[in-house]
């Protein structure tokens, strides 16, 4: 966020979300998966399906994980924070995929423990091979077409912008980027900045990297949505900010 009133931070700044986070595209990709229990077809045996939660002291990072994903999927006592705390991680609170994170006591993971007749076991086995052979022939129709598909969260949106930025030139990485938008917005691509000298002006700074609006039109990368909310479109043009003032958005620590 420029410090003249064209990308604006704080860590005290406090962020309310211009729309309901899609917990279905951000948190779940960023998140452990649950498990899925399947329902038995009718049979002489009754399906029987419980949720259990089952203690958890520790966390692999997944590729397109944050703290705050990882702290509401896995029910942490004190939030996000005390993963942190935990971790002794500070600001911009960086994790990379493969790390190892210690969990508060009373950390939680639910899971589903069913009991089913053998063939309705055997159906889901059938069915489960079914979908993954129909997953298999889908990704390797999409190869063969040449088109170049992303996950729809916060390491799909970097990956997606850093083809973008290489398009046009732009430097950057992807824990240049990364590190920015956890300190910018937690990754929530609908932040907005309402009690800032910006918001005062009517342009307040907005999506995963806090531009305003002024910012965003004139470092709007060709090919991107206008939405400023667009993660792709809202990360180019920071980005692309960042490069003209201060040569990348790699060398950006702070507020900018």
């Amino acid at each position: 966020m420029p410090l003249h009133a064209a990308i604006r931070s704080t860590r005290t700044r406090r962020l309310r979300a211009g729309g309901a986070v899609a917990l279905g595209s951000f948190a779940l990709a960023c998140t452990v998966g649950l498990g899925t229990a399947h329902a038995a077809d009718a049979a002489p045996a009754t399906t029987v399906t419980k949720a259990q939660s089952t203690a958890q002291t520790s966390y692999t990072v997944q590729s397109g994980d944050h703290l705050i994903a990882i702290a509401r999927t896995l029910n942490v006592p004190g939030g996000w924070q005390a993963i942190a705390s935990a971790n002794n991680l500070s600001s911009p609170y960086t994790i990379y995929p493969g790390q190892v994170l210690k969990l508060p006591a009373g950390t939680t993971a639910k899971t589903a423990s069913s009991s089913a007749s053998s063939s309705s076991a055997s159906k889901a086995a059938t069915a489960s091979k079914a979908s993954t052979s129909s997953s298999s022939s889908a990704s390797t129709s999409a190869s063969s077409s040449g088109v170049k598909t992303y996950a729809n969260n916060l390491d799909g949106w970097i990956k997606e912008s850093l083809d973008v930025m290489a398009k046009h030139n732009i430097p950057g990485s992807y824990n240049g980027i990364y590190r920015n938008v956890i300190r910018e917005s937690s990754g929530n691509p609908k932040a907005i900045n309402l009690w800032d000298s910006n918001a005062a002006k009517g342009i307040p700074s907005k999506g995963l990297l806090q531009v305003i609006q002024p910012t965003f039109n004139a470092y709007h990368v060709s090919g991107t949505s206008w939405d400023i909310y667009d993660p792709i479109a809202n990360i180019t043009a920071a980005c692309n900010y960042a490069y003209h003032r201060y040569g990348s958005i790699d060398n950006v620590n702070g507020p900018y």
